[in-house]
């Protein structure tokens, strides 16, 4: 059998662990995956935290696995995604003690103290909250000092992982934006920043680009994998970035990334900041680009609960089967509070619906809700975006697990009135998009496929409905 060339991918989310082995042509030939075990501190009334040793051995257990199922594939080079803000810990003798995740809020009681909140949106191109990686330090600094003190270096989970597989520590720019401590229009890190959250600047690795190769792997890690010891590390990036690049968008294209939740973003070749505050200024991975951000938050992981409540058994198929057949939604979700700016805080939701109870409310009507409510989030935040930077072409971009419901898909293409366009491997699109990385680095000029599934918005509007979900949003706000 001919060997066909391709790459280990770990990407580690929000929820789950992944490890992918894509073909350089963008294939996804096989993926395994876990859950991530997280643990929570009492010391905090909303923490999460999980041991890098135990993540790693996962990991090493996924990659062993998912090399054996594709043994005609010849692994080229390995790289990493992960979430955003998530950081992992190392102490001086370079063993990673503990991992926050982008789900550790630890830091909220700190936000409303630091000294001037004004110069560090300025500066990272984002407002101070407990989500990003300075605010958790800053906690851990307050409350648990013995923890502090044994703090010689930390970077994102995506960099933590190519530390593991070569031996060199770096952070990579579309990580590092998520730390409050990097400069992105300077692409380095700031001291002005450090000082603000008083975090020292020797913590900080060297900053590095996606598609840096970082060396040969390590000769422990490729005997314990039975790869070659010729396998080149490469630096990844953050798993929001990555997908994007999955869809080849280009300056001035929007992409709406559906996962845990829903980054809606405009590429542009012109730094910016928004000043009325609507928008992130996000590093990418390409030099001299740069991500406008909104996002409401929590989605798909209220999507997957409900899943869990309402169809335990059944597929995700079944649920598209069920949802095709309804005639109206007949009722509205408010489970996340997106017209907030306070994102993932915990509020009061639920769902809205006429009593007496119809005789033909169903399960699809309550999981039709909530994926309206997506697609009203996205019409929402999508909305700000264009106040920020203005936008008149006639699609939009679309990747993410999320778009595997073609019910969001039509929902998000109706509100916004816009096709949306949906690349081949559109599902593990932070994987496809480490391809694109990859390839980039190694001169590769395999094509990944140009298959689109184009999803046109119907003539009528919904802004009848929009609006009921708006005033939905507004009661749980009271």
């Amino acid at each position: 059998m001919t060997l066909k060339q391709g790459y280990l991918v770990f990407d580690i989310g929000t929820g789950n662990a992944r490890v992918a082995i894509v073909a350089t042509t963008g294939e996804v030939i096989a993926v395994e995956r876990e859950d991530i075990q997280y643990e929570t501190e009492s010391l905090y009334p909303d923490s999460r935290y999980f041991s890098p040793d135990l993540l790693w051995k996962q990991l090493i257990f996924l990659a062993k696995n998912v090399i054996t199922r594709a043994p005609y594939i010849s692994i080229k080079a390995i790289t990493s995604t992960s979430q955003r803000q998530g950081i992992v810990l190392q102490d001086r003798d370079g063993n990673s003690f503990i991992g926050l995740p982008n789900i550790d809020n630890r830091g909220r009681e700190w936000e409303r103290t630091l000294p001037d909140p004004e110069i560090i949106f300025k500066t990272t191109g984002r407002l101070p909250s407990a989500l990003f990686s300075a605010l958790k330090l800053v906690a851990l600094k307050n409350r648990q000092p013995m923890l502090w003190d044994k703090i010689d270096t930390f970077t994102s989970i995506s960099d933590w992982i190519t530390y593991k597989l070569s031996g060199v520590l770096v952070y990579e720019p579309s990580q590092a934006t998520e730390s409050l401590l990097y400069d992105v229009q300077k692409t380095d890190w700031s001291d002005v920043m450090c000082e603000q959250f008083g975090i020292s600047r020797k913590f900080l690795p060297e900053i590095k680009a996606s598609g840096t190769i970082l060396g040969e792997i390590t000769p422990t890690i490729a005997n314990e994998l039975g790869l070659k010891q010729d396998v080149l590390i490469i630096v990844g990036g953050g798993d929001t970035q990555l997908a994007i690049e999955s869809t080849f968008a280009e300056n001035r294209d929007v992409v709406i990334v559906s996962g845990t939740t829903t980054p809606i973003c405009k590429m542009t070749n012109e730094y910016r900041v928004d000043h009325e505050k609507r928008a992130w200024t996000n590093a990418y991975t390409q030099k001299n680009t740069w991500l406008l951000e909104t996002n409401p938050g929590i989605t798909g992981l209220n999507y997957q609960k409900l899943k869990a409540i309402f169809y335990p058994n059944e597929s995700y198929q079944q649920m598209e089967d069920e949802m095709s057949k309804l005639e109206n939604i007949d009722c509205v979700s408010a489970l996340g509070m997106y017209l907030t700016d306070e994102k993932n805080a915990s509020k009061k939701g639920g769902f809205i619906f006429n009593t007496p109870l119809a005789h033909d409310l169903t399960r699809a009507h309550f999981v039709a809700s909530a994926l309206w409510e997506i697609a009203c989030t996205i019409r929402w935040h999508y909305d700000q975006l264009c106040e920020v930077s203005s936008f008149d072409l006639p699609y939009v971009w679309a990747c993410g697990g999320g778009f595997q419901s073609r019910t969001l898909a039509k929902f998000v293409a109706n509100l916004l009135q816009k096709d949306v366009y949906i690349r081949q491997g559109y599902s593990q699109a932070s994987a496809v998009g480490a391809t694109v990385i990859c390839n980039k680095t190694l001169g590769l000029t395999d094509k990944l496929s140009d298959e689109i599934n184009i999803i046109k918005p119907d003539i009528q509007h919904n802004d009848v409905m929009y609006e009921e979900w708006k005033k939905a949003q507004h009661f749980f706000l009271k």
